[in-house]
């Protein structure tokens, strides 16, 4: 293991060798953390939480507590993963091996599909994340939806299969929420502010772009 002075392990917490902490990053009580996984700085993993093999997380990452990360998954900066929230990687999983004389291997495979969390990405409590997906930069996920498909930047999606619900923030803030069935025509160029940080965005046919105003957060 190697580990920043300055991170900190509970003592209840099992860290394997090969994994990488940050600086200053933080591990609670009873999370276990496979062989070879890297956190970056200034992280918080919650109780109970497991991280798989080779899992890849940046900084300033906030994981909350009984959270469930699978091999093949990559957290970039600035995201939070809240409570309960499950990770997969195999769309067709079985137990057994395929001449069905004894288990499946659990190390990552050529089926294994790999799944990433862009910059500032935000999941909610008790939210399922499928195989494969991509999460755009601070896009959001609603609590307890199921994720299926990729999620475009600065997108809230909800429900189970999750669908798209409206365009949030860097900040979090909403910036515009859709209404029932209604959906925004990208065909038509958009102005969108935030009331709440003073960000400012354009949305075009191609998602929504922010145009940062001086002065503002990246």
């Amino acid at each position: 293991m190697s580990t920043s002075t300055s991170a900190w392990i509970h003592p209840t917490a099992l860290v394997e060798e090969g994994v990488v902490l940050g600086e200053g990053t933080k591990v609670w009580d009873a999370v276990h953390i496979r062989r070879g996984a890297k956190l970056g700085k200034s992280c918080i993993v919650g109780e109970k939480t497991y991280i798989a093999y080779d899992v890849i997380i940046g900084s300033f990452v906030k994981i909350n507590a009984c959270v469930y990360i699978c091999a093949a998954v990559t957290v970039e900066d600035f995201c939070m993963i809240s409570a309960h929230t499950v990770f997969t990687n195999d769309r067709f999983p079985r137990a057994g091996n395929l001449e069905l004389t004894g288990l499946e291997t659990s190390d990552p495979t050529d089926e294994t599909l790999a799944t990433r969390l862009s910059r500032g990405v935000t999941i909610g409590a008790n939210a399922t994340i499928g195989p494969g997906i991509t999460l755009g930069e601070f896009s959001m996920v609603g609590m307890g939806s199921v994720v299926t498909r990729d999620v475009a930047p600065y997108s809230l999606v909800l429900g189970n299969p999750a669908r798209p619900a409206g365009w949030v923030c860097a900040c979090g803030h909403p910036l515009l929420r859709f209404k029932g069935e209604e959906r925004i025509d990208l065909g038509k160029k958009r102005e969108l502010a935030c009331d709440r940080c003073g960000r400012s965005f354009v949305l075009e046919s191609n998602g929504l772009q922010s145009t940062r105003s001086p002065g503002t957060r990246p």
